[in-house]
């Protein structure tokens, strides 16, 4: 369980967000976040700042990209903050979860009931940027 900072695919970083409550990483096509230890995720405090500063950067909707969590801390989520993100009309093409702990899955569990699309569940961050990178070569095609 080690920050993106502390592996090679930091090198392939375009922008790093920083905030008090964590930090989000600009991929290609893919975002992914680590929130701090203890903080309580919700859409009003968090995600609609790094989704509004995240469409700023990329010049993208959101809609254009892949949200990753990567749950290298403990924290929880506002799951009703996800109806504050759909009636924003933001939407995702694909959004998934790297946990490392069972609770960071039951946590998943929970999220998936309020959001509508299929959640994906990664053990590794290996595998979660290779899904995000395929996922996107495919979606352009």
């Amino acid at each position: 369980m080690v920050s993106i900072k502390q592996t090679c695919w930091y090198n392939e970083v375009l922008t790093e967000l920083n905030y008090k409550f964590g930090n989000v990483f600009i991929f290609g096509g893919f975002v992914i976040s680590e929130i701090n230890e203890g903080v309580c995720f919700s859409w009003e405090n968090h995600g609609k700042l790094i989704v509004d500063d995240v469409i700023k950067v990329t010049k993208n909707e959101s809609s254009d990209l892949i949200y990753i969590s990567h749950k290298i801390n403990s924290y929880s989520v506002d799951p009703w903050g996800w109806l504050g993100f759909f009636r924003s009309n933001f939407n995702l093409n694909g959004y998934g979860v790297i946990g490392y702990t069972s609770h960071s899955f039951v946590n998943t569990v929970i999220e998936s009931l309020f959001f509508k699309h299929k959640i994906n569940r990664f053990s590794n961050l290996e595998t979660a940027i290779n899904w995000a990178k395929e996922h996107n070569c495919k979606i352009k095609t």
